[in-house]
């Protein structure tokens, strides 16, 4: 498996599901996926589509998905982490910001993730990214923030009464800030260098972040839980979880590790 059939799903996924824009609230959650999160019939279809996909590539594969949970594939080999809609609920209530993510891991912790795939489902931008090669947008190489400023300090509120108040000394030194939603979405954007730092103090499910987490490194970012310890060896079963905070270089995550722990 390589980009290139990354990208034949993303264009596959595009094709069926980026003309979408759905009604606010038009869809009714259809069940729990395996994540814990509801499920709407928009995270169902992108999540066959991918699987779809990955069965007609006829490799040994082991596939952890939000929604179905734990498929293998021709007797099991590399994992493969899925989020069929990452941002889903930004879908369901007619924010147009929300994304798939696919990441391909030699092992079974975030350290060994080799490949990397977003795609921005509203406007088929593509973000990927392979170990030791770099990470792209759109074919183009792309690189974090270079400098210190804190531009733009993206974050996820899951508790907005607990997170928003451990965050507010970050939050009181950016410039501006956004909660926009879509994990996977952010770190690819902190890759762009468009977001300076991203931070998510409630736990995020290790298939959330798993693709943004190598697209960050290989764009010259850092990604640590808030405490400034390293994701890499957290295992990638759906029960993983870690907080998040990703900085476009060490200079702005030094400053956002003291300002969250000060």
């Amino acid at each position: 498996m390589n980009i290139d059939d990354l990208r034949k799903i993303g264009k596959e996924l595009f094709s069926a599901i980026g003309k979408t824009r759905l009604k606010p609230f038009a869809s009714e959650a259809v069940g729990k996926g395996a994540g814990g999160d509801k499920t709407y019939p928009i995270d169902v279809q992108a999540e066959d589509i991918i699987i779809r996909a990955l069965e007609n590539l006829h490799e040994p594969l082991n596939i952890i998905s939000e929604e179905r949970g734990a498929v293998e594939l021709m007797g099991g080999g590399k994992r493969v982490l899925i989020d069929p809609v990452d941002g889903s609920r930004n879908a369901i209530n007619g924010v147009p910001f929300y994304c798939a993510s696919i990441a391909v891991a030699e092992g079974d912790t975030i350290g060994s993730i080799s490949t990397a795939y977003i795609i921005n489902l509203l406007s088929g931008d593509e973000f990927w990214a392979r170990k030791g090669a770099g990470a792209f947008f759109n074919g183009e190489r792309i690189y974090a923030q270079q400098d210190d400023i804190m531009y733009l300090v993206a974050f996820e509120a899951q508790r907005p009464g607990h997170d928003v108040p451990r965050i507010m000394n970050l939050l009181a030194e950016a410039r501006r800030t956004r909660c926009l939603g879509a994990t996977a979405l952010d770190l690819a954007y902190v890759s762009y260098g468009a977001i300076s730092v991203f931070v998510s103090p409630s736990p995020s499910r290790s298939f959330d972040f798993a693709g943004g987490w190598l697209m960050v490194n290989e764009a010259g970012g850092v990604c640590t839980d808030t405490e400034g310890n390293s994701p890499a060896e957290l295992g990638t079963g759906l029960d993983k979880r870690s907080p998040l905070l990703v900085s476009g270089n060490n200079i702005l995550h030094e400053r956002a590790l003291k300002l969250l722990n000060g």
